[in-house]
């Protein structure tokens, strides 16, 4: 039995290792299903976002005490309603709710989205008896991997805070309901530039599936565990599987999403070059003939105006000689009746 355990054990610890090299990393990608609820949607990790929430939200909540997980699939009001199935959904000690969303791709209702998952937390909170509708806080916060084409114009920008603001004022109406987007493609700082915690955590969430160690400027207790926590070589035989496949897949998606932009690219190439020289060559022939007729037209003016000189001339000459000799012939018959008289 001993050595049936043994063997068995060397057999995932050769898996393991198997899938290590497969996978060329330490650390797990916070950028997939699996790492992002790995690292802050466990329990025993529930420190880690409490810690990232107090540094992403200390401004506008102060110091949050403690988190509560729950229930992550939201469903309507009805069977036809459409339901939500929020990545990561959590209370605080006063009963405000967190909505935190990793999107890894660019999705184009993306904003749309995160407001639809807003009206979950604040619909719940509706007491069927008599109400006075006063809300606790709702916050919503995407963290991307991608940047909005609206906003790709400002690299330095990559936070956004938005809140429900008047037009003409710009001062925040209605402070209860936040919507926090981190663009992490546009934070380029490196690790000896980081100045603040927040950006501390930046840093390792965009950085930590191509780290090797864990920086000496990232000695904290609750980055330790991050990065204890993220070790591919500490994930058991399941959850080893389960990374791996995540990760297969969404190489495979990139691999078809890359494959698809490059076809599309050589369709569009080919296709806006043939439409090109078509377009080029009835612009050519338009401009050739619209040349072509003034060039006749002025050649043609000029040899007419050269023919009807000539012409003209010629005409005036023979009815000029025939002028002559009627004159001569008349001289003539009045010299013959002058001579007889």
């Amino acid at each position: 039995m001993k050595l049936q355990k043994k063997q068995q054990h060397k057999r995932i610890k050769k898996n393991k290792k198997m899938f290590y090299e497969k996978l060329q990393e330490k650390y797990i990608d916070p950028f997939t299903d699996f790492g992002f609820k790995k690292l802050f949607g466990e329990e025993c990790n529930k420190d880690l976002l409490l810690d990232f929430l107090n540094e992403l939200l200390h401004k506008e909540e102060g110091r949050i005490v403690s988190l509560s997980y729950l229930k992550s699939e939201k469903l309507g009001f009805s069977e036809n309603s459409r339901k939500a199935v929020f990545d990561l959904y959590c209370e605080n000690e006063k009963g405000e709710k967190f909505i935190v969303e990793l999107q890894k791709a660019r999705q184009k209702f993306f904003k749309d989205r995160t407001l639809f998952y807003s009206t979950f937390p604040i619909t719940e909170q509706a007491i069927p008896s008599e109400w006075n509708f006063e809300l606790k806080s709702v916050y919503v916060i995407g963290i991307l991997n991608f940047v909005f084409e609206e906003d790709s114009n400002d690299p330095s920008k990559y936070r956004y805070d938005v809140m429900l603001t008047d037009i003409e004022t710009h001062k925040i109406f209605y402070d209860k309901l936040t919507f926090i987007y981190l663009e992490m493609p546009k934070f380029t700082k490196e690790v000896d530039e980081l100045e603040t915690r927040f950006e501390k955590w930046m840093y390792v969430i965009k950085n930590l599936k191509r780290l090797d160690d864990i920086p000496d400027k990232l000695r904290e207790r609750i980055f330790e565990k991050m990065f204890t926590a993220a070790a591919v070589a500490k994930l058991s035989q399941d959850e080893y599987q389960s990374y791996v496949d995540i990760v297969k897949i969404n190489r495979d998606w990139k691999n078809c999403m890359d494959t698809a932009i490059e076809e599309g690219l050589t369709k569009g190439m080919a296709e806006g070059l043939e439409k090109g020289l078509e377009k080029g060559l009835e612009k050519g022939l338009k401009k050739g003939l619209a040349k072509g007729i003034k060039k006749g037209m002025e050649k043609g003016l000029a040899k007419g105006m050269e023919k009807g000189l000539a012409e003209g001339l010629a005409k005036g000459l023979a009815e000029g000689e025939q002028e002559r000799l009627k004159l001569q012939q008349e001289l003539k018959e009045l010299k013959q009746l002058l001579s007889k008289l």
